[in-house]
């Protein structure tokens, strides 16, 4: 919400008390003096009036996890493991993922409080781009990379792939940078050659990777650096 309009529903302030509070340098978000009237409020902000707390805040929490197989990213899941099972963290239920991974996909998972800042990562027009190191059951072909390049036909949503870049690392193995994240977007990628996908695990997102030091199931707070990078 604008600045100016979080104050203008205080009940003890208009919209004239509101502007004239915010050009006269009394209104502050989060310690700092703001006199711009769009300036966002979320609910993680901390808003002070003449001193007065408007709005205590919560603090924005942002984690990375290492997400083993067999795990659903899921908030709660009658039959299986969630991700959030492997989560010791108070208020769990304020919790969110932002780009969920299919149940047997491993790797970077990201997991926080924060909506406007995963609808961010997760937007299409950003194109994140994310890579994804790839195991199948035949033979990978040079061939495939021409054509992640140009873009698959999915004829379920009538659309065409974003150009996705392969990097062949062995006869069953590869590297595969998406700009997007569709319904199993990787394995019907390679299911266009009639080939399964054996192991799919995720390595990055924009700047990024998976600390090498989480083994599966284990998870890290992010740091400022990360965050920023990220939002």
């Amino acid at each position: 919400m604008r600045l100016d309009r979080f104050l203008a529903n205080l009940p003890h302030l208009n919209r004239q008390d509101a502007l004239r509070a915010l050009a006269e340098g009394r209104v502050r978000v989060d310690g700092e003096a703001v006199r711009d009237a769009r300036h966002e409020v979320r609910e993680f902000s901390r808003v002070e009036l003449d001193g007065e707390t408007l709005q205590a805040g919560k603090p924005a929490r942002y984690f990375m996890l290492h997400k083993p197989q067999g795990c659903v990213s899921a908030t709660r899941d009658a039959e299986h493991r969630t991700v959030f099972d492997l989560l010791d963290e108070p208020d769990k239920h304020e919790l969110h993922i932002g780009g969920r991974l299919d149940y047997n996909t491993t790797g970077l998972l990201l997991i926080t409080n924060d909506g406007q800042w995963s609808r961010r990562m997760t937007l299409p027009g950003r194109k994140l781009p994310k890579v994804y190191y790839v195991e199948t059951e035949d033979p990978i072909e040079a061939h495939y990379a021409d054509t992640f390049a140009q873009g698959l036909y999915f004829r379920f949503e009538d659309l065409t792939t974003l150009p996705a870049q392969l990097d062949i690392l062995a006869p069953r193995a590869a590297r595969l940078t998406l700009h997007e994240g569709r319904y199993h977007q990787v394995k019907r990628m390679f299911g266009h050659f009639q080939n399964k996908v054996t192991r799919l695990h995720r390595e990055s997102m924009g700047s990024l990777r998976l600390d090498p030091a989480l083994a599966p199931g284990q998870y890290r707070s992010l740091t400022a650096a990360e965050i920023n990078a990220l939002g």
